[in-house]
Protein backbone atom coordinates (compact mmCIF):
# COMPACT_ATOMS: atom_id res chain seq x y z
CA UNK A 1 0.00 0.00 0.00
CA UNK A 2 1.49 3.03 -0.81
CA UNK A 3 0.46 6.53 0.47
CA UNK A 4 1.59 10.15 -0.46
CA UNK A 5 4.21 11.87 2.25
CA UNK A 6 5.00 15.27 2.90
CA UNK A 7 6.71 16.97 -0.70
CA UNK A 8 9.92 17.56 1.53
CA UNK A 9 11.94 16.51 4.32
CA UNK A 10 12.33 19.03 6.85
CA UNK A 11 16.05 19.92 8.67
CA UNK A 12 14.36 19.39 12.05
CA UNK A 13 11.00 17.97 13.38
CA UNK A 14 9.28 17.24 17.00
CA UNK A 15 9.86 14.57 19.00
CA UNK A 16 9.47 13.40 22.32
CA UNK A 17 13.09 13.69 24.44
CA UNK A 18 12.96 13.28 28.62
CA UNK A 19 15.83 15.01 30.20
CA UNK A 20 15.65 13.26 33.66
CA UNK A 21 13.34 10.26 35.08
CA UNK A 22 10.46 10.70 36.60
CA UNK A 23 6.73 10.82 36.08
CA UNK A 24 4.95 12.19 32.85
CA UNK A 25 5.91 15.74 33.46
CA UNK A 26 9.38 15.10 32.47
CA UNK A 27 8.49 14.37 28.63
CA UNK A 28 8.95 17.37 26.59
CA UNK A 29 8.27 17.90 22.76
CA UNK A 30 11.27 19.34 20.86
CA UNK A 31 12.59 19.93 17.19
CA UNK A 32 15.40 17.61 16.85
CA UNK A 33 17.59 16.97 13.60
CA UNK A 34 15.69 14.46 10.57
CA UNK A 35 18.77 12.38 9.92
CA UNK A 36 18.96 10.57 6.81
CA UNK A 37 19.18 7.05 6.33
CA UNK A 38 22.52 5.51 6.26
CA UNK A 39 23.48 1.85 5.29
CA UNK A 40 20.65 -0.52 5.61
CA UNK A 41 18.39 2.23 7.05
CA UNK A 42 15.19 4.17 6.11
CA UNK A 43 13.57 7.45 6.95
CA UNK A 44 10.14 6.75 7.77
CA UNK A 45 7.22 9.72 8.32
CA UNK A 46 5.62 8.82 11.57
CA UNK A 47 1.77 9.13 11.28
CA UNK A 48 0.71 7.38 14.07
CA UNK A 49 3.02 5.58 17.72
CA UNK A 50 1.57 2.94 20.12
CA UNK A 51 1.94 3.89 23.56
CA UNK A 52 2.90 0.85 25.87
CA UNK A 53 3.41 0.19 29.68
CA UNK A 54 7.08 -0.59 28.94
CA UNK A 55 7.41 3.50 27.75
CA UNK A 56 6.60 4.44 31.35
CA UNK A 57 9.46 2.05 32.62
CA UNK A 58 11.90 3.82 30.70
CA UNK A 59 10.70 7.27 31.60
CA UNK A 60 10.43 6.50 35.08
CA UNK A 61 13.96 4.53 35.11
CA UNK A 62 13.38 1.19 35.25
CA UNK A 63 15.21 0.33 32.02
CA UNK A 64 18.40 2.03 32.40
CA UNK A 65 21.33 1.87 34.92
CA UNK A 66 21.87 5.62 36.89
CA UNK A 67 20.97 9.19 35.45
CA UNK A 68 20.85 10.13 31.91
CA UNK A 69 23.30 11.53 30.41
CA UNK A 70 21.91 13.09 27.50
CA UNK A 71 18.16 13.21 26.46
CA UNK A 72 16.69 10.28 25.18
CA UNK A 73 13.07 9.54 23.26
CA UNK A 74 10.48 7.43 24.12
CA UNK A 75 8.56 4.59 22.13
CA UNK A 76 9.32 1.30 20.04
CA UNK A 77 5.85 0.62 18.16
CA UNK A 78 4.94 3.19 14.91
CA UNK A 79 3.50 3.07 11.47
CA UNK A 80 4.14 5.57 8.86
CA UNK A 81 5.20 5.88 5.55
CA UNK A 82 8.84 6.10 3.93
CA UNK A 83 10.31 8.84 2.79
CA UNK A 84 14.02 7.69 1.58
CA UNK A 85 16.09 4.84 1.85
CA UNK A 86 19.90 4.40 2.46
CA UNK A 87 22.45 2.25 0.77
CA UNK A 88 21.74 -0.94 0.33
CA UNK A 89 17.82 -1.29 0.96
CA UNK A 90 16.36 -2.27 -2.67
CA UNK A 91 13.26 -1.35 -3.49
CA UNK A 92 10.83 -4.31 -4.40
CA UNK A 93 9.46 -7.65 -3.29
CA UNK A 94 11.96 -8.70 -0.08
CA UNK A 95 14.17 -11.50 -0.02
CA UNK A 96 11.52 -15.21 -0.24
CA UNK A 97 8.63 -12.65 -0.94
CA UNK A 98 8.47 -11.44 2.61
CA UNK A 99 7.16 -7.78 2.40
CA UNK A 100 9.92 -6.25 5.20
CA UNK A 101 13.17 -5.18 4.75
CA UNK A 102 15.04 -5.44 1.74
CA UNK A 103 11.82 -5.12 -0.44
CA UNK A 104 10.87 -1.39 0.64
CA UNK A 105 10.11 1.41 -1.30
CA UNK A 106 9.63 5.24 -0.95
CA UNK A 107 6.08 5.33 -0.62
CA UNK A 108 5.63 2.48 1.75
CA UNK A 109 3.10 2.52 4.54
CA UNK A 110 4.85 0.63 7.33
CA UNK A 111 4.49 -1.09 10.53
CA UNK A 112 7.48 -0.32 12.85
CA UNK A 113 8.68 -2.78 15.93
CA UNK A 114 11.81 -2.71 18.09
CA UNK A 115 12.19 1.27 17.18
CA UNK A 116 13.99 3.84 19.37
CA UNK A 117 12.32 6.79 19.79
CA UNK A 118 9.43 6.18 17.98
CA UNK A 119 7.79 9.27 19.85
CA UNK A 120 8.32 11.36 16.92
CA UNK A 121 7.67 12.66 13.29
CA UNK A 122 9.91 11.43 11.40
CA UNK A 123 12.28 8.04 12.73
CA UNK A 124 15.33 6.71 10.95
CA UNK A 125 16.47 3.04 11.72
CA UNK A 126 16.96 -0.35 10.43
CA UNK A 127 15.30 -1.62 7.43
CA UNK A 128 14.33 -5.01 9.21
CA UNK A 129 12.73 -3.43 11.76
CA UNK A 130 9.87 -2.49 9.34
CA UNK A 131 6.97 -4.28 7.33
CA UNK A 132 5.21 -3.13 4.67
CA UNK A 133 1.82 -2.51 5.80
CA UNK A 134 -1.14 -4.97 4.04
CA UNK A 135 -3.43 -2.72 1.68
CA UNK A 136 -6.61 -2.10 4.68
CA UNK A 137 -4.51 -1.41 7.52
CA UNK A 138 -5.19 1.89 9.10
CA UNK A 139 -1.73 3.35 10.69
CA UNK A 140 -3.10 3.51 14.02
CA UNK A 141 -4.32 -0.05 13.57
CA UNK A 142 -0.16 -0.49 12.59
CA UNK A 143 0.82 1.48 15.75
CA UNK A 144 -1.00 -0.83 17.57
CA UNK A 145 0.38 -4.36 16.82
CA UNK A 146 4.28 -4.70 17.86
CA UNK A 147 4.65 -5.11 21.61
CA UNK A 148 0.99 -6.19 22.77
CA UNK A 149 0.61 -8.63 20.02
CA UNK A 150 3.98 -9.71 19.62
CA UNK A 151 4.22 -10.63 23.57
CA UNK A 152 0.49 -12.22 23.11
CA UNK A 153 1.78 -14.34 20.24
CA UNK A 154 5.20 -15.10 21.49
CA UNK A 155 3.88 -15.78 24.66
CA UNK A 156 1.39 -18.49 23.63
CA UNK A 157 4.08 -20.09 21.06
CA UNK A 158 6.70 -20.54 23.66
CA UNK A 159 4.38 -21.88 26.48
CA UNK A 160 3.14 -24.26 23.92
CA UNK A 161 -0.66 -23.94 24.16
CA UNK A 162 -2.34 -26.36 22.08
CA UNK A 163 -6.22 -26.61 20.70
CA UNK A 164 -8.16 -27.87 23.81
CA UNK A 165 -6.71 -26.82 26.41
CA UNK A 166 -7.60 -24.04 28.90
CA UNK A 167 -5.41 -20.56 29.10
CA UNK A 168 -6.14 -18.42 31.77
CA UNK A 169 -5.28 -14.45 31.31
CA UNK A 170 -4.80 -11.74 33.76
CA UNK A 171 -5.34 -8.55 32.38
CA UNK A 172 -7.51 -9.86 30.01
CA UNK A 173 -9.15 -6.34 28.72
CA UNK A 174 -5.79 -4.70 28.31
CA UNK A 175 -3.66 -4.79 25.00
CA UNK A 176 -1.98 -8.06 25.51
CA UNK A 177 -4.84 -9.58 27.04
CA UNK A 178 -7.18 -8.90 23.87
CA UNK A 179 -4.68 -10.16 21.57
CA UNK A 180 -3.91 -13.44 23.51
CA UNK A 181 -7.61 -14.42 24.11
CA UNK A 182 -7.97 -13.88 20.08
CA UNK A 183 -5.18 -15.84 19.46
CA UNK A 184 -5.83 -18.49 21.88
CA UNK A 185 -9.03 -18.79 20.68
CA UNK A 186 -7.96 -19.32 17.26
CA UNK A 187 -5.66 -22.04 18.27
CA UNK A 188 -8.55 -23.79 19.61
CA UNK A 189 -8.16 -23.19 23.01
CA UNK A 190 -10.91 -21.93 26.01
CA UNK A 191 -10.02 -18.54 27.60
CA UNK A 192 -10.55 -17.32 31.03
CA UNK A 193 -9.72 -13.72 31.62
CA UNK A 194 -9.66 -11.61 34.53
CA UNK A 195 -10.86 -8.03 34.00
CA UNK A 196 -13.11 -5.42 36.06
CA UNK A 197 -16.70 -6.13 35.80
CA UNK A 198 -17.33 -3.29 33.33
CA UNK A 199 -15.05 -4.84 30.82
CA UNK A 200 -16.54 -8.16 31.32
CA UNK A 201 -19.00 -7.47 28.01
CA UNK A 202 -15.43 -6.89 25.99
CA UNK A 203 -13.99 -10.33 26.92
CA UNK A 204 -16.84 -12.33 25.81
CA UNK A 205 -17.25 -10.35 22.39
CA UNK A 206 -13.75 -11.38 22.10
CA UNK A 207 -14.63 -15.54 23.09
CA UNK A 208 -13.20 -15.30 26.45
CA UNK A 209 -14.65 -16.12 29.85
CA UNK A 210 -14.50 -13.45 32.20
CA UNK A 211 -13.69 -13.18 35.99
CA UNK A 212 -13.58 -10.02 38.52
CA UNK A 213 -10.31 -9.75 39.97
CA UNK A 214 -10.16 -9.18 43.80
CA UNK A 215 -11.18 -10.73 46.84
CA UNK A 216 -12.15 -14.24 46.19
CA UNK A 217 -10.28 -14.54 43.00
CA UNK A 218 -9.00 -18.03 43.33
CA UNK A 219 -12.59 -19.44 44.15
CA UNK A 220 -14.20 -17.69 41.09
CA UNK A 221 -11.52 -19.15 38.85
CA UNK A 222 -12.00 -22.41 40.26
CA UNK A 223 -16.04 -22.48 39.97
CA UNK A 224 -15.03 -22.01 36.06
CA UNK A 225 -11.52 -24.59 36.03
CA UNK A 226 -12.04 -26.77 39.11
CA UNK A 227 -9.78 -29.26 37.35
CA UNK A 228 -7.35 -26.00 36.93
CA UNK A 229 -6.25 -24.25 34.05
CA UNK A 230 -3.17 -25.64 31.18
CA UNK A 231 -1.41 -22.65 30.80
CA UNK A 232 -1.04 -18.76 31.71
CA UNK A 233 -0.44 -15.31 30.39
CA UNK A 234 -0.40 -12.14 33.83
CA UNK A 235 -0.48 -9.70 31.82
CA UNK A 236 -1.81 -7.96 35.62
CA UNK A 237 2.11 -8.87 37.40
CA UNK A 238 -0.20 -8.51 40.95
CA UNK A 239 0.17 -11.00 43.92
CA UNK A 240 -2.95 -12.06 43.16
CA UNK A 241 -2.41 -12.82 39.97
CA UNK A 242 0.48 -15.16 40.81
CA UNK A 243 -1.00 -16.61 43.69
CA UNK A 244 -4.13 -17.76 41.80
CA UNK A 245 -1.95 -18.58 38.83
CA UNK A 246 0.33 -20.85 40.92
CA UNK A 247 -2.29 -22.77 42.54
CA UNK A 248 -4.21 -23.47 39.37
CA UNK A 249 -1.33 -24.25 37.23
CA UNK A 250 0.59 -28.07 37.35
CA UNK A 251 3.65 -26.41 36.90
CA UNK A 252 4.82 -23.28 37.76
CA UNK A 253 6.81 -23.26 33.76
CA UNK A 254 3.22 -22.67 32.53
CA UNK A 255 2.99 -19.75 33.61
CA UNK A 256 3.70 -17.00 31.44
CA UNK A 257 5.14 -13.69 33.19
CA UNK A 258 5.30 -10.48 31.52
CA UNK A 259 5.28 -7.94 34.21
CA UNK A 260 7.59 -9.32 37.57
CA UNK A 261 9.72 -11.37 35.43
CA UNK A 262 12.24 -10.92 38.43
CA UNK A 263 9.48 -14.06 39.89
CA UNK A 264 11.04 -16.49 37.72
CA UNK A 265 13.48 -17.28 40.11
CA UNK A 266 11.64 -17.07 42.99
CA UNK A 267 8.74 -19.18 41.59
CA UNK A 268 9.97 -20.81 38.77
CA UNK A 269 7.73 -19.15 36.18
CA UNK A 270 8.57 -18.44 32.72
CA UNK A 271 9.22 -14.53 32.15
CA UNK A 272 9.19 -12.79 29.05
CA UNK A 273 10.22 -9.43 28.58
CA UNK A 274 11.53 -7.38 25.38
CA UNK A 275 12.87 -4.43 26.89
CA UNK A 276 14.94 -6.06 29.77
CA UNK A 277 18.37 -8.11 28.71
CA UNK A 278 18.17 -11.99 29.04
CA UNK A 279 14.66 -12.82 28.91
CA UNK A 280 14.06 -13.30 25.27
CA UNK A 281 16.64 -16.24 23.63
CA UNK A 282 16.80 -15.53 19.77
CA UNK A 283 13.55 -17.61 18.97
CA UNK A 284 11.36 -15.58 21.11
CA UNK A 285 12.82 -12.24 19.53
CA UNK A 286 11.91 -14.44 16.08
CA UNK A 287 8.26 -15.55 17.11
CA UNK A 288 7.87 -11.50 18.16
CA UNK A 289 9.01 -10.11 14.47
CA UNK A 290 7.04 -13.21 13.30
CA UNK A 291 3.65 -12.01 14.84
CA UNK A 292 3.45 -8.77 12.93
CA UNK A 293 3.03 -9.50 9.80
CA UNK A 294 0.66 -12.63 10.62
CA UNK A 295 -1.08 -10.13 12.75
CA UNK A 296 -1.44 -7.29 10.63
CA UNK A 297 -3.27 -10.02 7.98
CA UNK A 298 -5.40 -11.60 10.48
CA UNK A 299 -6.80 -7.55 11.57
CA UNK A 300 -7.30 -6.58 7.60
CA UNK A 301 -9.41 -10.14 6.99
CA UNK A 302 -11.37 -9.27 10.23
CA UNK A 303 -9.83 -12.47 12.17
CA UNK A 304 -8.26 -9.90 14.92
CA UNK A 305 -9.57 -7.03 16.54
CA UNK A 306 -7.40 -4.27 17.96
CA UNK A 307 -9.50 -1.91 20.38
CA UNK A 308 -8.03 1.64 20.07
CA UNK A 309 -8.39 3.28 23.40
CA UNK A 310 -8.00 6.77 22.41
CA UNK A 311 -6.10 8.65 19.96
CA UNK A 312 -4.30 11.85 21.57
CA UNK A 313 -1.63 14.53 19.87
CA UNK A 314 1.85 13.66 19.63
CA UNK A 315 2.13 17.15 21.96
CA UNK A 316 -0.13 15.19 24.65
CA UNK A 317 2.21 12.57 24.73
CA UNK A 318 2.25 13.25 28.97
CA UNK A 319 -1.37 12.84 29.57
CA UNK A 320 -1.46 9.42 27.36
CA UNK A 321 1.93 7.91 30.37
CA UNK A 322 -0.50 9.99 32.79
CA UNK A 323 -3.73 7.38 31.80
CA UNK A 324 -1.02 4.74 31.32
CA UNK A 325 0.08 5.63 35.15
CA UNK A 326 -2.81 5.32 36.50
CA UNK A 327 -3.87 1.78 34.44
CA UNK A 328 -6.88 0.52 33.61
CA UNK A 329 -6.48 1.70 30.02
CA UNK A 330 -8.67 -1.00 27.66
CA UNK A 331 -7.11 -1.23 24.70
CA UNK A 332 -4.50 0.43 23.25
CA UNK A 333 -3.47 4.27 23.55
CA UNK A 334 -1.89 5.79 20.10
CA UNK A 335 -0.41 9.03 19.55
CA UNK A 336 -0.86 11.24 16.24
CA UNK A 337 2.21 13.10 15.49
Amino acid sequence: MSVPSSAVVPVAAPAVRIRRFGGPEVIELVDVPVRQPGPGQVLVEVRAVGVNPADAKVRQGKRHDGPLAEPIGLGSDAAGVVVALGEGVEAGVGSGGIENAEGLSVGDAVIGRGLSGAYATYITAPAAQFTRAPEGLSFQQGAAIGIPVGTAYQVLASLGLDAGQTLLVHAGAGAVGQAAIQLARARGARVIATASPANHARIRELGGEPVAYGDGLLARLRELAPDGVDRVLDAAGTREALEASLALVSDPAHIGEIVNVEWAAAYGVSAYSGSRPGFLNAEQKALRAEAVPYAARLVVTGQLQLEIADVLPLAEAAEAHRRIDGGHVRGKLVLRP
